[in-house]
């Protein structure tokens, strides 16, 4: 890559300047990322939630995983305050409901019945994964918070696909065959 933005040998693509917001989306959504929901019971015991498109695993020991929430959001000063959260990883047939948490909060949870832990940590139905967990620490960055929440008490179903968010629409993951034993990524 040349300071002109000439990406390199043989390619005809130039770099866009940061500064273009549009180019900078379009580069974010080459990434696809797994899709989830943050949910936990309000003051008024009924269900309180938002979807998340920036998840990550960040750690064994002890059990992190993070989200990105806009610094803008009028749901995550609300759910902050939770004792335990719970995280639902969508499975790929609830593209409908993902959307729905991602719109109007008085309408996120219509025509469906979220699981409530113990602890308060709502669930959805169906989903890949449940995760119940807490707020281990919140680091500013930009625009987003990136939150890191700890892990008390999980259950999985590894043979639910998930959902998946790529290029601005949802997708479904396509195993290919394996063409040896390699370890897959740390």
């Amino acid at each position: 890559m040349t300071a002109s933005g000439d990406v390199g040998r043989g390619s005809s693509r130039e770099l866009s300047p940061v500064s273009e917001p549009g180019a900078l989306k379009r580069a974010y959504s080459c990434f696809p990322t797994g899709v989830v929901a943050v949910c936990c019971l309000g003051t008024d015991d009924a269900p309180l939630g938002m979807a998340a498109s920036a998840f990550t695993t960040v750690s064994l020991e002890p059990p992190l995983v993070s989200v990105c929430v806009q610094n803008t959001s009028t749901t995550w000063p609300r759910l902050r305050e939770a004792p335990a959260l719970g995280v639902s990883v969508f499975s790929h047939t609830q593209s409908a409901l993902c959307r729905q948490l991602a719109g109007p909060a008085e309408h996120r949870f219509d025509g469906t019945t979220p699981q409530t832990g113990d602890d308060g940590a709502v669930f959805l139905p169906d989903s890949a994964a449940q995760l119940s967990c807490h707020v281990h620490s919140e680091v500013p960055a930009g625009d987003h918070t990136v939150v890191l929440l700890e892990i008390d008490a999980l259950d999985c179903d590894p043979d639910v696909e998930p959902l998946v968010f790529h290029a601005s629409t949802f997708r479904a993951l396509e195993a290919r065959p394996r063409l040896h034993s390699a370890p897959g990524p740390t």
